[in-house]
């Protein structure tokens, strides 16, 4: 899994996401995921798939996994439940610069948000957030984003929501 939908699950659901992102490793057909995912009672529509009973519609991005112009990216286990059920998901570090492309290349503001909000529940690469912002062509970006975490805890620290 991929997108807002991991920034949802680590900023333990401040963050919404109206879609969930997978990335296929395997090379079905279009008929064999539409088959798969109408046996769960989901109806394609163009590219993204949908259910009656739920406001989340799902998508299949073409791969390969990338954030950014980084392709060597390596998802982790997310534990979902009490059960142990878990799925392969972006880490915080990943799922943070995945939120802060979107900052970066389109002004997405919420994305900026999301971003502080993964640092504030994560402990988190930083280096690694930093060099990647400056390959992607962003050091003010990743500025704005630092000062924009340093705000939010300090709001935090005098009690005030974040």
């Amino acid at each position: 899994m991929t997108g807002g939908a991991c920034a949802s699950i680590h900023t333990g659901g401040v963050y919404q996401s109206e879609d969930l992102d997978f990335l296929i490793q395997s090379a079905p057909s279009q008929s064999e995921v539409d088959r798969a995912m109408s046996s769960i009672g989901f109806e394609r529509r163009d590219d993204q798939y949908f259910h009656g009973k739920t406001r989340f519609f799902v998508e299949f991005p073409a791969g390969p996994l990338g954030i950014g112009r980084d392709l060597d990216v390596r998802p982790i286990r997310v534990r979902l439940g009490p059960d142990g059920s878990s799925i392969r998901a972006l880490s915080p570090t990943d799922s943070c610069r995945d939120r802060l492309a979107a900052f970066y290349h389109w002004a997405d503001r919420q994305s900026l948000g999301a971003a502080v909000e993964i640092a504030l529940r994560h402990r988190l690469e930083m280096k690694k957030i930093r060099d990647w912002s400056v390959r992607e062509g962003a050091p003010e970006g990743f500025r704005r984003f630092v000062r924009e975490l340093e705000r939010a805890r300090r709001r935090n620290r005098h009690g005030a929501p974040s």
